[in-house]
């Protein structure tokens, strides 16, 4: 008998499961590229905040990525914004989970929130040019 691959140990889901999952990632997160993407096609229909703190902002960022630390989310600073007004946040990158805490406070504040997976290291991965 021969042995089963690590891969396939866990049997895949069925394409029903997989579907929902993978839609359900995608309501939750976007990437670089697609913000990229959209921010150079004028399909900006969310705002892009950099969580991380002024002084990182200021050495570089996502074009027009407006600054709002994520210990400074609160209604008062979203004022600005309508309520149906998508979030799409970032941090550092994989090793940051600002962008985490920055999604659950907006989230609790009602407002529709994803965050761009891979964060600032993901952008200059991807050599998407930041601005400064």
């Amino acid at each position: 008998m021969k042995m089963k691959s690590q891969v396939t140990v866990t049997p895949a889901a069925d394409s029903a499961a997989a579907a929902d999952h993978f839609l359900t990632n995608l309501s939750f997160e976007t990437d670089c590229w697609d913000v990229h993407f959209s921010l150079q096609h004028d399909a900006q229909d969310f705002v892009v905040l950099d969580v991380r703190s002024s002084t990182q902002y200021a050495a570089g960022h996502v074009p027009k990525a407006v600054n709002l630390p994520r210990r400074k989310i609160n209604e008062q600073a979203l004022a600005a914004w309508s309520d149906e007004t998508l979030f799409v946040v970032y941090c550092n990158g994989p090793h940051c989970n600002a962008a985490d805490k920055a999604a659950l406070r907006l989230a609790r504040l009602g407002r529709p929130v994803k965050k761009m997976i891979g964060g600032i290291e993901g952008w200059k991965d991807e050599a998407l040019g930041l601005v400064a």
